[in-house]
């Protein structure tokens, strides 16, 4: 693995105004892998029609603990049916795999269990899906203007509303985002 690629790892991927996937327009992802095979995100300010507390019903769990208007979120078009679970604190969950600075992605149903009863993190994230890319895909897409990466607020994560998410991981960037064009030009 070189630099770039362990730098890239847990950060946020900011879709740049010139991306024109409709599935990633205006996104922000938690890039929670990324090695020589590829790297996977998980799309943090897309809110599904879905209610936590119904698929929490759906799938036979309790959730009188839940905020009765907590979405779930699309994490990407790869297996919409898998589910991730971004949070703090480790609370030796089942499937959890640890990133940076004290936050944690779990696949395991017992964090959604501990959720619905009020045991589970305070802070959290549910998704559905995933954004995927193959070996070199994400390096070229980056190259091509499509993303630039900033370092994870978990501000923005956890309490900035899902609609400001995006512009507010553009300002981590420095840069007014909206100025950006994704055509290069020499200088005159």
């Amino acid at each position: 693995m070189n630099d770039v690629e362990a730098f890239l790892k847990h950060q946020f991927l900011v879709a740049m105004p010139s991306l024109d996937d409709e599935n990633f327009t205006h996104t922000v992802s938690l890039l929670c892998e990324h090695s020589d095979s590829g790297a996977i995100g998980l799309v943090i300010n897309r809110p599904m029609d879905l209610l936590l507390v119904d698929m929490m019903e759906q799938m036979g769990l309790e959730h009188d603990r839940i905020d009765a208007g907590a979405s779930v979120f699309w994490g990407g078009p790869v297996q919409p049916e898998r589910g991730f679970v971004i949070h703090r604190e480790p609370g030796g969950w089942e499937s959890s795999m640890p990133l940076d600075d004290g936050l944690y992605v779990t696949t395991s149903r017992d964090v959604l269990r501990a959720i619905g009863k009020g045991d589970g993190p305070d802070e959290y994230v549910v998704v559905l899906g995933y954004a995927g890319w193959g070996a070199g895909q994400l390096e070229s897409e980056i190259l091509h203007n499509a993303w630039l990466n900033a370092p994870v607020d978990q501000q923005i994560l956890f309490r900035t509303p899902p609609p400001q998410r995006w512009a507010a991981a553009t300002k981590l960037l420095g840069v007014d985002v909206t100025q950006l064009s994704g055509q290069w030009s020499p200088a005159l």
